[in-house]
């Protein structure tokens, strides 16, 4: 039985073996479940705070207030949970994105599916980059070199067999076993290609049965959170010290010592902005969540911030920029030039038998694009495989760097063998050893090939007796040019926009590919790129120092000829030269640029595993519009999660200055914990859900990249933030300070509290509402909360229970229109500001 004819699974055989033996995956990672999240909430600073409130006012004998304040621990709690929760179903729905695929043969037919999906029996097609996703036999295809380093620990690599298509020896396979067939799951296949048959999955294979430690693995921190967590125990700790300072001076001053303990709690509840970590955690796994739906997965969470400053994409040119769905277009054989679309290529005729050879140098099970083309092709001029036989080379000489082809011997029925080459023409050329003269004519051909956009490949032939031992190099083999393949790979339909996009965003885009100079000119010219400085070709990268090349790819536009181990060069010269780098790859030997780039980005339908695996981020559908699209996105999270910092901030200001204030000035007290709890209840879903939601500035993609050095929150955003807070600060105390005067203190503390609430949601409105459309449907959840917020206000305000709890009144006619002009004002007046500055010099004035 041959390799061919094996058809794999039947569908209804494979859904039958999932049932019995279960999903081929590791046990999963502790998840954070709700008792757990709230377990961490309860550890916060605040909440320590509000229950030791809490307990003090119970044990003071003010039920009221203290039950008060358990409620609105408990919703606190509620509110956290609730939105950490939402995070997390975010997380794990990008996990669920994120589970590697896996290229099985099931009916006759080569398809890709989860990797979880697999079931023992299935026909498993592994290659170079892949990681085997469970234990399998062997049975077809090249000599593999693994890595199973992941199981036995050893940086050395094994070889691995092809054992034909016979069942597997019954004994328990060990990892770490040289020339033997068995491939285990988790390990890398580092060189070749094969067939393996799927034996254990899941818990059973060697992977899973050592593989629970992976369970209790737990995600760390990025560094965004880190800061924020630093930011909130420093302040945290200023918080406690200042508290303990207002009850010293409360006790001294005014002989009240329990007062002082509650104007000192009060004062630690509203300076420590414990929002922070909540909103960082809630962005980002949102954030990953809106880049998955523009099909970009986030694999480390850090990464989001850092996409919207990105000022160079280094991409490929073949399946990113075009649709990687190759067709041979012409063929030039014997003096002649073929276009396919014009007429019939015969079998017999010199077209006929160069796409014969090409596919006899082409894989059996051909993945890349190019090889299916050739194959495609030569099945509908041949009938057939064309002379392969439907079986395997008898050797493979797979593309190195230093020979730019491959070359494949097959055995004939008469005893005869036949090398067939097909690779780079200068390659070719140089296994033919042709002339100067018949060079100099045929790279003619290749030029105008490629100024036409086309990919050119040549292809040779040399017999090769079969009873003479193949020898390790192919170069002593008597090669005879056969002719010149074109391909044609349309653009993508989104590129030229796309690329218009990130050139208007000040994104420089660099294409990088290994095609001839003059195919990626066309193309690049064609997507819309600037092709004015030429195209830099690897033997230039290879030559010049980091400082002449980071100066060359100031201009240059277009990589052609280039290695993949030469990227990464390109990507140090532009880090080097101060910029953010994007970088795309999908092999093995892309791997290092990815990690080097500030952004790697793989693809995540011809990619390799390793390539995902040293990226941030993966393409779902491999497509440029979705990078822009995901640049975009990062630049408004970026904004928004900055806006939220700013109004956190901001809001604290007033919180604690009225806090303090009045015991500075000798004023009777305007805040009490309950009225930092409820006014905590609202900043919370504020900051967390209305600016999440705030869609990108009209003008996000019209500016430069931000400085690569700019901080998420630094001085100009503390800055604004004081200014809003001081201005709701002395606005709200300015009211208090005058309604004390003529109104009582209860009526007093009632205006200013309602102006507090109300300059609040002004504040928010005002930083979060960069686009100016005020009933805009993302800004549903704004309205939702405002509304409840007003509710409850009026119910405190209704309710003499509610009433005497918070020590307020309802203001008369004349304070409240007060307390309304006043948390208009005060909330409004910077973002008043900022449009007249808009208005005035359009130019300078920053956006929302």
């Amino acid at each position: 039985m041959t390799l061919d004819s094996l058809r794999g699974l039947d569908e209804a055989e494979a859904a039958r073996r999932l049932i019995d033996a279960g999903p081929n995956a590791l046990p999963p990672a502790r998840r954070r479940g709700v008792l757990r999240i709230v377990g961490e909430t309860l550890r916060e600073p605040m909440f320590l705070l509000l229950i030791g409130a809490a307990l003090l006012y119970l044990v003071l004998g003010d039920l009221g207030e203290g039950l008060f304040l358990v409620a609105g621990a408990l919703a606190s709690i509620g509110l956290v949970v609730a939105q950490e929760s939402r995070s997390e179903r975010a997380l794990q729905a990008l996990q669920a994105l994120g589970q590697p695929l896996a290229r099985v043969t099931r009916e006759g037919r080569e398809r890709t599916i989860p990797a979880r999906d697999l079931v023992p029996g299935d026909l498993l097609l592994i290659g170079e980059g892949d990681r085997v996703p469970a234990d399998a036999w062997l049975i077809g295809g090249d000599v593999l070199t693994v890595d199973e380093a992941a199981l036995t620990g050893e940086s050395a690599t094994v070889s691995k067999t092809p054992a034909g298509a016979g069942s597997p020896p019954g004994d328990d396979p060990v990892p770490g076993g040289a020339t033997t067939a068995w491939l285990f799951f988790g390990t890398l296949v580092v060189r070749g290609q094969g067939v393996a048959r799927v034996t254990r999955t899941g818990a059973r294979s060697a992977l899973g049965q050592i593989g629970a430690s992976l369970a209790g693995i737990v995600q760390t921190p990025t560094p965004l959170q880190q800061t924020a967590g630093r930011l909130v125990g420093l302040l945290g700790g200023f918080a406690l010290g200042f508290c303990l300072l207002v009850v010293v001076t409360y006790g001294l001053v005014r002989g009240d010592w329990i007062d002082g303990i509650l104007a000192g709690i009060t004062l630690a509840i509203a300076l420590i902005p414990e929002e922070f970590p909540m909103v960082l955690t809630v962005f980002i796994a949102l954030g990953g969540w809106r880049l998955a739906r523009h099909q970009v997965l986030a694999r480390r969470g850090a990464v989001i911030e850092t996409l919207g400053g990105a000022t160079v994409l280094c991409v490929d040119k073949t399946g990113t920029l075009t649709e990687n769905r190759m067709r041979v277009a012409r063929l030039w054989a014997a003096g002649v030039d073929t276009v396919i679309s014009t007429g019939p290529v015969l079998a017999g005729d010199p077209a006929g038998n160069l796409i014969r050879l090409a596919a006899l140098a082409s894989a059996v099970r051909p993945v890349d694009p190019m090889d299916r083309a050739v194959r495609a092709l030569a099945d509908h001029v041949g009938g057939g495989p064309a002379g392969s036989g439907g079986g395997e080379p008898d050797r493979v000489w797979p593309l190195r760097p230093d020979r730019m082809a491959v070359i494949q011997l097959w055995s004939g029925a008469d005893g005869a063998g036949l090398a067939a080459a097909k690779g780079a023409p200068e390659a070719i050329f140089a296994l033919c050893r042709l002339e100067a003269g018949e060079i100099t004519a045929l790279q003619a051909v290749v030029e105008h090939y490629a100024a036409d956009g086309l990919r050119v490949l040549a292809v040779a032939s040399a017999p090769a007796p079969v009873a003479v031992p193949a020898p390790d190099e192919p170069g002593g083999l008597d090669f005879t040019f056969a002719g010149l393949v074109g391909f044609v790979d349309p653009l993508r339909p989104g590129v030229p926009a796309a690329l218009a996009e990130a050139r208007a965003a000040g994104i420089a885009v660099v294409m990088i590919t290994g095609d001839h100079p003059a195919t990626a000119l066309a193309t690049a010219a064609a997507a819309g790129l600037d092709t004015t400085a030429g195209a830099l070709l690897g033997s230039e990268v290879a030559t010049l120092s980091s400082g002449a090349l980071a100066a060359r790819l100031r201009t240059v536009r277009v990589c052609a000829r280039i290695q993949p181990a030469q990227k990464l060069r390109i990507v140090e010269a532009l880090r080097a030269d101060g910029q953010v780098v994007a970088m795309t790859g999908d092999g093995v030997n892309d791997a290092p640029a990815l990690e080097a780039a500030h952004i790697g980005i793989a693809m995540g339908l011809k990619g390799t595993d390793v390539a995902r695996e040293a990226a941030d981020l993966v393409l779902l559908d491999d497509s440029f519009a979705s990078i822009v699209g995901g640049i975009r996105l990062g630049r408004r999270i970026f904004a928004n999660l900055r806006r939220a910092l700013t109004y956190i901030t901001a809001i604290h200001v007033p919180i604690a200055g009225l806090a303090l204030g009045p015991i500075l000035f000798g004023l009777p007290p305007l805040l009490f914990p309950m009225h930092v709890v409820l006014m905590e209840l609202a900043i919370d879903p504020l900051c967390a859900l209305v600016f999440e939601a705030e869609p990108s500035d009209a003008a996000a993609m019209r500016q430069p990249p931000r400085r690569r050095d700019e901080p998420l929150f630094g001085p100009a955003q503390i800055g604004r933030a004081a200014l809003q807070g001081v201005g709701v600060l002395a606005g709200v105390l300015g009211l208090y300070v005058w309604a004390l005067g003529g109104w009582p203190e209860a009526m007093a503390r009632g205006a200013a509290f309602v102006a507090l609430v109300i300059g609040n949601l002004g504040l928010a409105l005002a930083d979060s509402a960069g686009s100016g459309r005020l009933f805009a449907p993302y800004r549903r959840s704004y309205w939702v909360i405002a509304t409840a917020i007003v509710a409850v206000l009026v119910g405190v305000f209704s309710v003499p229970a509610f009433a005497a709890v918070f020590g307020v009144a309802r203001p008369d006619a004349t304070l409240l229109v007060a307390a309304l002009a006043t948390a208009v004002i005060a909330g409004g007046w910077m973002s008043l500001a900022d449009r007249v500055k808009r208005w005035l010099f359009p130019a300078s004035a920053p956006t929302a």
